[in-house]
């Protein structure tokens, strides 16, 4: 059944539907934030940076998983579109008390919160209970590095940060049932109402074409049709030109509502990775399974903005300092591009043609990421240098990987940087100078007057020319200490 300009969600424990062709102050492409605090008693939802960097607008959203349990996530409102949220449970601060819309019964992270005076000025207070709770829901006891990277993208100016990692160490260390966990039956089923009664959407409101099938064939007959269609999964970035550079969007196709995007699997020679896979599901499946990928993810940006970017959005943004680029250039990653006749197989390497322009086609699509099985004997490396740790664009990023033999030759080296040309690409100079030669410092110092003049890049806000020169030299005599360590 194709539902047109209809979206509905849960919302205050019932489910909401919006008419855009009968609500003419709703566009397809306002923000989740803007559709709050306009839709009255959501006010506690608040702008602070309109660019998922600040947290104050954060919100949880509770999904059904693939066990039809829910799932609940953190999410920065400011960078969603409304229909992005169709078939999901939004939960704002009111929502907490499980009273809609009245406070005469704290949710045990907001008792937290006031017994160890974690607000002041109260304007990102919100936000914060908002990541706490999403980490009640799904962590119990958990340990100092989970509770500080659930909080990392949440802001405080004049509270400190001590006070709020104390009351969300003291709310987890309790069984984590409350309000929700009451109620979470009749939420599954409002859920899978909604997706009973709903399979693609399509908007045609306030000139405003928004799609978003639910089955990668029709995906791909949009696409053919629609070339021209603005291409989102989690629009992390997509979204920013709409909130930091006022650009209007006419035509929209959404995929983040194909599920056949979100999957990962293993065969024999490939890790495949579905395009729509968030960085925060792709960093935790391979904690165990290729540790660099986890690490390298670590620091891509907050937990609320790794909800939402997907592993093929960023490769698509072809940035030059996108963080997953230099990691999958490294590792010989492959795309597998899709249209309605046919599929390919490029190297990431080579879809990247310039800057922000790729190598697909105007009626294909990212359908996955093909990663190849990693050889033991190589080692490998991720470095980011940002001036914050966790919640930062890249001045410059690396990642490295080496191949040595039982006499310390140097088989193979691949040295990929970000931040250093128009594209992320490898140091090719460098790496032909030290393949086949003894790894040693003499020959790593010599590599780095290479490397140094190797890239020619430009200065900015974030690093002058000389000084992501020295950065990339500095950073081969990190490997090779971190390697001989």
């Amino acid at each position: 059944m194709k539902n047109n300009n209809k979206i509905s969600f849960v919302l205050d424990g019932e489910i909401v539907e919006i008419d855009f062709s009968k609500n003419h102050n709703l566009k397809p492409t306002t923000t989740v934030l803007n559709y709050l605090r306009s839709a009255g008693g959501h006010k506690s939802v608040k702008e602070g940076c309109a660019e998922g960097d600040c947290g104050a607008c954060t919100i949880a959203v509770a999904e059904l998983d693939g066990n039809q349990k829910l799932s609940y996530k953190s999410i920065t409102s400011c960078i969603v579109f409304l229909p992005m949220i169709h078939g999901k449970q939004l939960i704002t601060a009111e929502n907490l008390s499980g009273k809609p819309l009245k406070a005469e019964e704290l949710h045990p992270v907001q008792r937290a919160i006031v017994k160890h005076n974690g607000s002041q000025c109260g304007y990102c207070t919100p936000g914060v209970v908002m990541s706490m709770f999403v980490l009640y829901k799904n962590h119990q006891n958990p340990s100092r590095e989970t509770i500080e990277d659930a909080l990392t993208g949440n802001l405080c100016r004049c509270t400190g940060y001590n006070s709020i990692l104390k009351a969300a160490e003291e709310a987890c260390s309790r069984h984590n049932r409350d309000n929700f966990s009451k109620n979470e039956n009749k939420i599954i089923e409002h859920l899978k109402s909604i997706k009973k009664n709903y399979s693609d959407i399509e908007i045609i409101a306030d000139q405003h074409s928004y799609f978003r099938p639910s089955t990668i064939e029709n995906a791909l007959l949009l696409r053919r049709k629609h070339p021209e269609a603005i291409i989102i999964n989690g629009a992390s970035e997509i979204a920013l030109r709409q909130t930091k550079h006022n650009e209007k969007f006419k035509m929209i196709l959404d995929l983040s509502g194909l599920g056949e995007l979100k999957q990962i699997s293993f065969d024999e020679d490939y890790y495949r990775i579905g395009a729509g896979v968030s960085i925060e599901d792709l960093k935790n499946e391979f904690i165990n399974e290729f540790p660099i990928i986890n690490q390298a993810l670590k620091y891509f940006g907050a937990l609320q903005l790794r909800n939402l970017a997907t592993i093929g959005g960023n490769i698509a943004a072809a940035s030059p300092i996108g963080d997953t680029l230099p990691l999958l250039i490294a590792l010989n990653a492959k795309l597998l591009l899709q249209n309605q006749n046919s599929e390919r197989l490029i190297n990431i390497a080579d879809f990247i043609k310039s800057y922000r322009k790729t190598d697909i086609a105007n009626d294909e699509i990212i359908r996955e990421v093909l990663i190849p099985k990693p050889n033991n004997n190589f080692i490998y490396k991720f470095y980011k240098i940002s001036k914050r740790k966790g919640l930062d664009i890249s001045t410059v990023s690396a990642c490295f990987s080496l191949n040595l033999d039982q006499n310390n030759i140097i088989l193979k080296i691949v040295l990929v940087f970000g931040g250093m040309a128009a594209i992320t690409k490898n140091a090719i100079k460098t790496e032909e100078f030290l393949t086949g030669k003894s790894w040693n410092i003499n020959n790593i110092k010599k590599a780095g007057e290479i490397l140094y003049n190797e890239f020619e890049p430009i200065g900015d806000a974030r690093a002058e020319a000389e000084t992501r020169k020295i950065a990339v030299k500095n950073l081969l005599l990190k490997f090779y200490s971190d390697i001989n360590s």
